[in-house]
């Protein structure tokens, strides 16, 4: 049988030896959109709870559209230029529109990455400016939510008359479920409230777990800070199993937010019979650039629903990593974290001792992970790089398999996860 996992912006063909017993688990079978630009449209046209965006401006008012990065794999282009085409009708100036790119900590994006986003056309005629969590003249204290978050915010989102927000409904490993407020309030935070939210005390929390949203305190937090900062309005999407939008809302946030919730646990949840020696996942662009989005992979297995791994299993990634571990403020602190440390235990004790910055959360929950569980990154082309964060780089598939099968016998058992950050495995069978 041949098998297919994402790799880069391709994907990578491969057979398994035979003996091994394999299972794979993707999204449930939904239909996509029979065309994006008509489905935002209808979208658009039909918003959930509230008013179109036509009776939400003047046109003196200020637009602030915040958009996804390019770690994210959403259609912002085609969810943008249908609402400037309503402003453009009720007269907003196109110099009264600012799109901010929600950057986080992550580096800024490129001139390159801007028009892959957006197209070359808005680019050439808005606004686009990347948000800077780091600059403290670029944000605004609005006080802390009652759970003690500080909600520093970007200056320009906060400012606007009309502040609107892209994104992808998918699952997130803290808030729950990613997009809508979320894509606010990690993607245009300072670094203040980003070291906040992805503290120890909040990942350790028994309910900041992937796909709950019950008692959450990062959601809660979340939903609280897009609340204060105003946003009004956002339009988000669903991905099949397929990559294909399933699914497109836009109108007021919390609505629009649970009704891409409830589409995305039915496509996402997936049941599978046991637990597993060695779980293979796939990533692909944009998420496999970069040591720091791929090691996403093996931490939602981790943290699936129920336990999916046999004492001792393996957890194994196919990414390229050809930007090595990552070329952001939070990269940079995450692999010097991973590298710097003797073991993950050093890791774990000085992070719930200590604390630690924005960035330095993807160590500590690494070495949640590899406390348990070795982790091996195939087809990467920064294999010093994967050594030095204590996981194992192997070229190919086929070491991989050699691995699994020395480890764990020629009848090893075997789950395949071609898209591991939006499928929500659950073992039936304990």
């Amino acid at each position: 049988m041949t098998y297919h996992l994402p790799y880069g912006r391709s994907e990578l063909q491969f057979e398994v030896p035979p003996g091994l017993r394999v299972d794979v688990a993707e999204p449930r079978p939904y239909p996509p959109v029979p065309e994006l630009g008509a489905a935002v449209r209808q979208a658009l046209a039909n918003p959930v709870g509230c008013g179109p965006l036509a009776s939400l401006v003047t046109p003196a008012s200020r637009v602030c559209i915040v958009i996804t990065d390019i770690t994210r794999a959403c259609p912002d282009e085609a969810l943008v230029a249908p609402m400037l085409q309503e402003f453009e009708k009720a007269g907003v100036p196109d110099g009264n529109i600012t799109i901010l790119v929600a950057v986080g900590m992550h580096r800024a994006s490129t001139p390159d990455e801007k028009v892959e986003k957006l197209g070359a056309a808005i680019v050439a005629r808005y606004r686009v400016v990347d948000h800077d969590a780091e600059n403290p003249a670029a944000l605004v204290d609005l006080g802390l939510t009652a759970n003690g978050v500080p909600i520093i915010f970007n200056r320009i989102a906060y400012e606007a008359d009309l502040l609107i927000a892209t994104g992808i409904v998918e699952p997130h490993q803290y808030a729950g479920f990613s997009g809508c407020r979320k894509t606010l309030a990690v993607g245009v935070a300072g670094e203040k409230m980003i070291s906040y939210t992805h503290g120890a005390a909040m990942i350790d929390h028994p309910r900041t777990r992937l796909a709950n949203l019950d008692g959450n305190p990062f959601h809660e937090a979340a939903m609280e800070i897009a609340e204060k900062a105003n946003l009004r309005f956002c339009i988000n999407v669903v991905k099949n199993g397929d990559q294909k939008i399933c699914s497109v809302k836009a109108g007021e946030p919390k609505q629009v937010f649970e009704q891409l919730v409830a589409i995305a646990r039915q496509v996402y949840t997936v049941p599978v019979p046991h637990t597993y020696h060695a779980v293979l996942c796939g990533v692909g662009f944009p998420k496999d650039a970069n040591l720091y989005q791929a090691s996403r992979g093996p931490s939602y297995i981790f943290f699936a629903p129920t336990p999916l791994l046999e004492e001792g299993g393996l957890l194994a990634v196919l990414a390229r990593c050809q930007e090595g571990a990552g070329e952001g403020t939070g990269e940079e602190r995450f692999f010097a974290t991973m590298k710097n440390a003797p073991d993950m235990q050093y890791i774990l004790h000085d992070a719930r001792t200590n604390g630690y910055k924005p960035g330095e959360q993807r160590a500590f929950v690494m070495a949640k992970v590899m406390e348990k569980n070795d982790v091996v990154v195939v087809g990467t082309e920064c294999p010093d790089i994967i050594r030095d964060a204590h996981m194992i780089p192997l070229p190919t598939l086929g070491d991989l398999f050699a691995m699994v099968i020395a480890r764990y016998g020629a009848d090893a058992k075997v789950l395949i996860v071609p898209h591991s950050l939006q499928t929500l495995p659950y073992v039936t069978n304990g």
